[in-house]
């Protein structure tokens, strides 16, 4: 088992005809996930890597409608746009790379996915990777595939070069992955690390979790707060970055679109004290989560 994406995925690219889109199409391609429509408007009727370009969601969808999932990879002027046409086709799972979408874009298109109950993972993923299995958007690109392997641990994180770090981490103790899921790091994200541990809480194959988040926002405070409501039974080690952030003068910009701290929540502190009093374990560097598991797993 995995979680999100799997060998049942079909996958549909919004905004394939683009270099980046063109690129992720490669990629999944050659990873074996079956790429079976890309949409640019204005461009139906090209191909791309072999696969079919058409104008709309629609027509992709009258032609494949066993596409089960969207990337959706378009300049943030209309990504939402884009991400709307694949919600309210309700595709079941739609991840949006792009980034800087407008917070209010951001907003109109989760609060639709609410309401058709469709699960959305952005803006701003790197995309997912279930290893051996399917593999969408930029993670793990060109030579960077292979820290993945099949496994046991499930990733989470904020940011998508950690992923592929603590990936490689981790393969390299003989540890592998489950799905690394990149969530993205703005201020408002569809899936976060609470609706993710969800997932990984039910999937057999997952028998522990890899958290990496940083200072700013609350996700991480919400997960400690799932954690230990819920009694999550599967062991989580958790890396925050951002400790020198606690030193700085108030109103100090860096990082992510969502790194903002405020009323005593979103600070490193904040987040460690939380996730401990949850029962997570707590490394300070990339090295040390796989020795980390080892203790906890054996």
């Amino acid at each position: 088992m995995s979680i999100l994406i799997d060998k049942e995925t079909r996958l549909l690219i919004q905004g394939v005809t683009g270099n980046e889109g063109a690129r992720t199409c490669r990629e999944s391609l050659a990873y074996g996930t079956p790429v079976l429509a890309g949409v640019t408007p204005g461009k139906g009727g090209e191909m791309v890597e072999g696969v079919p370009v058409y104008n709309t969601v629609a027509e992709a969808l009258t032609a494949h409608p066993e596409i089960n999932t969207s990337l959706v990879v378009v300049p943030a002027r209309f990504a939402m746009d884009a991400a709307l046409e694949s919600i309210r086709a309700s595709i079941p799972l739609v991840v949006i790379l792009t980034e800087h979408i407008p917070t209010q874009d951001t907003a109109r298109m989760l609060a639709e996915a609410r309401r058709c109950g469709i699960r959305v993972v952005g803006p701003s993923s790197v995309g997912i990777i279930s290893p051996g299995k399917a593999k969408i958007g930029s993670i793990g690109s060109g030579e960077m595939v292979k820290v993945y392997s099949p496994g046991s641990v499930g990733v989470l994180s904020k940011s998508g070069g950690m992923t592929s770090e603590i990936a490689l981490a981790l393969t390299n103790a003989g540890l592998g992955q489950s799905t690394a899921v990149g969530i993205g790091a703005d201020i408002l994200i569809g899936s976060d690390f609470t609706d993710l541990l969800t997932l990984f809480a039910e999937d057999a194959e997952t028998t522990a979790v890899v958290l990496f988040g940083e200072v700013g926002g609350t996700y991480e405070e919400q997960a400690a707060d799932y954690i230990k409501k819920n009694s999550f039974s599967k062991p989580v080690v958790a890396l925050i970055a951002g400790e020198f952030a606690d030193t700085l003068t108030d109103g100090t910009v860096l990082g992510h679109a969502g790194t903002i701290v405020a009323k005593g929540r979103g600070s490193y502190a904040s987040k460690v004290q939380a996730l401990t009093a949850a029962g997570v374990t707590i490394v300070s560097t990339v090295e040390e989560i796989s020795p980390a598991l080892k203790r906890i797993l054996t």
